[in-house]
């Protein structure tokens, strides 16, 4: 299929073979691919602990799943590693994987995409390691094996988007792991898949509401007329139309612009929380957390919102899964002035339900240019008061946030002490041997 006017070029998308189950069998002298490992977060933070990632032994040996199988269900069998997660050491190797690949092409041109991938804009470069695309490929794929002992996946495609459905519906099945797309291959690549939710985009709930247009396959969505589709789904439906069509117009070098800037924080916390004292000494943590980050940015934040999730058990009888409130605030940065206002809207809202999930940012943000003096208070102690937090900050930032919390953080209920140990929600683990 000709489509001369679409840009494209040669853009790997490289994906890093079950990626913190690898890191943890390389570290144990294994081969990726043939040790039953699997990487368990702790159980008192998941109600039985949460299977992270699973080898690829792992998965056909005894059918365990990411994100989906739990500690209940790991069998018991001698043979299978249980290890726990080590956020620390999978940022570590991100890094060294994503330098290795500035090897082969600008580092400008190297893009991470998660922490297990990766996108490379080949056009320029490849020539200068290979006769065609894929033998670079297999290059990258042999030297991270080589110095990393990783296994990856790598998808071609004249774009980004195709690259991502070669990697995903093709390169994970093939023997070299390499999977390739190009508007040539469209009608035959893209068009014949059957499960619209193999697609990249497209989840389960996207799928329903395609299915309700008569839309049940890449083919049925590639020719529907593109107008009905975006009438139906907005934007959405005009993205989706162009990816059955394998077309792509991203600039991966410009930087996109954030219409609405926010800060925040949220957290899961560790069990239910029911006790208002608990629930509102959490508030206060993060409060101040998010306060901080604010001065961090030189902001003044004029808007405040608190999201509250309620355990499973009290959201069936509440009928809801929690609530959200947000309100506009005189522009601070402070941290009792933010704290208050959570107290105040989590205290008209809340019920006495059980909480699980708690969520503050700030937004509607500015520079700040200077403090905003009430000419009706003392000035004194509007003064001092960010001139402690500023030297909070500073102790903060040199030695580490566990050396200096406030008072509420040791009573029952606080969680920022354990908050300060993990890394992306998780134990980021203290050595890397």
């Amino acid at each position: 299929m000709v489509m001369p006017n679409e840009p494209r070029g040669v853009y790997f998308l490289i994906d890093n073979k079950s990626f913190y189950a690898s890191c943890e069998a390389v570290q144990r002298g294994f081969n990726p691919l043939k040790v039953p490992l699997v990487v368990m977060s702790e159980a008192e933070n998941t109600n039985g602990g949460l299977i992270l990632a699973t080898s690829p032994e792992a998965k056909q040996l005894f059918h365990l799943k990411a994100n989906v199988s739990r500690q209940r269900d790991l069998p018991e069998d001698p043979r299978l590693q249980v290890v726990p997660p080590r956020m620390n050491l999978y940022i570590k190797k991100n890094l060294e994987i994503n330098q290795l690949f500035s090897r082969f092409t600008p580092e400008a041109d190297v893009w991470p995409y998660s922490i297990d991938e990766s996108i490379l804009d080949m056009t320029n470069s490849w020539h200068l390691f290979g006769d065609n695309p894929r033998e670079v490929a297999r290059l990258i794929q042999k030297t991270v094996r080589k110095e990393l002992g990783l296994y990856t996946t790598v998808g071609i495609g004249d774009n980004p988007i195709q690259a991502k459905l070669a990697l995903d519906v093709y390169a994970k099945h093939n023997e070299e792991l390499i999977g390739e797309i190009h508007f040539n291959d469209v009608p035959e690549k893209i068009w014949t898949i059957e499960n619209l939710t193999d697609v990249w985009g497209i989840g389960k709930r996207t799928a329903r509401r395609l299915n309700q247009l008569n839309i049940y396959n890449m083919n049925d969505l590639a020719h529907t007329n593109p107008y009905f589709i975006k009438q139906h789904l907005g934007i959405i439906g005009s993205q989706l139309f162009a990816t059955a069509w394998g077309v792509d117009r991203s600039k991966l070098r410009e930087k996109p612009v954030v219409k609405s800037a926010s800060l925040g924080n949220s957290q899961v916390l560790p069990q239910d929380y029911q006790n208002q004292a608990e629930i509102e000494t959490v508030l206060k943590e993060i409060g101040q957390q998010v306060a901080s980050r604010v001065r961090s940015h030189q902001k003044l934040a004029g808007c405040l919102s608190l999201g509250i999730g309620f355990s499973y058990h009290a959201s069936e009888l509440a009928g809801k899964t929690g609530f959200h409130q947000a309100m506009t605030i005189e522009e601070t940065d402070d941290n009792k002035e933010i704290v208050k206002q959570l107290l105040v809207m989590f205290r008209n809202n809340w019920e006495g339900e059980a909480i699980r999930n708690v969520a503050v940012y700030c937004s509607k943000l500015r520079p700040n240019r200077g403090q905003q003096i009430n000419l009706f208070t003392n000035v004194q102690p509007q003064i001092k008061e960010n001139q402690l937090n500023s030297i909070i900050d500073n102790i903060h930032r040199k030695y580490g946030f566990s050396k200096l919390v406030y008072a509420n953080s040791l009573t029952s209920g606080g969680t920022a002490l354990e908050r300060a140990k993990l890394v992306g929600g998780h134990n980021g683990g203290n050595s890397y041997e």
